[in-house]
């Protein structure tokens, strides 16, 4: 899940600079917090873009490919002529706009702040509603994060389409799930999300 977000500054006033002052890396704000300030984005920003990728996706070009190849078609839908694109750690490559990679940029920067909100908001509905298509797994508990309820799920049901074939983490060797355990899924995944980081870039 990626996402990207244009501020006009010229169209933002007082009112919009106070609603969106408690922007800041989404991970550190309670999920209240990210639900209150999620519509708030919605209506200040100029554009909003999100781009997911499906699991099969992932498996295929790998994560960090596909996390910057998110990134950057997020960025080219919502630049403009004459702007700075800024993306939050990593720069993009083939970019057709002048960019800087931000370190820490949503501490920094309340576009990539915004974005950084907008991708784990739309990240955690997409795996509440999975909840309800994929009863047993608990995504709406751990909405795809390495959690104990999340081991616990797959070790109960095994991996569920949404789960990237790929993804070799401890958890999954501890649960004894390497990659021969993949082979026992459907060949024709759905679209899923889990276990794709959110990526920001405004």
């Amino acid at each position: 899940m990626a996402a990207a977000v244009l501020f006009d500054l010229d169209r933002i006033g007082p009112r919009e600079v106070r609603a969106l002052s408690g922007l800041n890396d989404s991970k550190q704000q309670l999920p209240e917090r990210r639900a209150e300030v999620f519509p708030v984005i919605l209506r200040t920003a100029a554009k909003v873009v999100i781009v997911s990728r499906c699991a099969p996706g992932i498996d295929s070009r790998g994560l960090h490919k596909t996390n910057l190849a998110a990134l950057r078609d997020a960025l080219a839908r919502v630049a403009c002529p004459g702007c700075i694109c800024l993306s939050d750690g990593f720069p993009v490559a083939a970019l057709a706009h002048e960019q800087v990679a931000v370190v820490g940029g949503d501490g920094k920067s309340a576009a990539i702040a915004a974005a950084s909100v907008i991708a784990k908001e739309t990240r955690d509905r997409y795996m509440r509603r999975a909840d309800l298509a994929h009863p047993g797994w608990e995504f709406a508990t751990h909405v795809g994060y390495s959690t104990p309820e999340h081991r616990d799920a797959i070790e109960r049901n095994g991996m569920s389409p949404l789960h990237r074939r790929s993804f070799q983490s401890v958890a999954y060797l501890q649960l004894g799930l390497g990659l021969d355990r993949f082979d026992e899924l459907p060949g024709d995944l759905p679209v899923g999300l889990a276990e794709l980081e959110p990526r920001t870039a405004a």
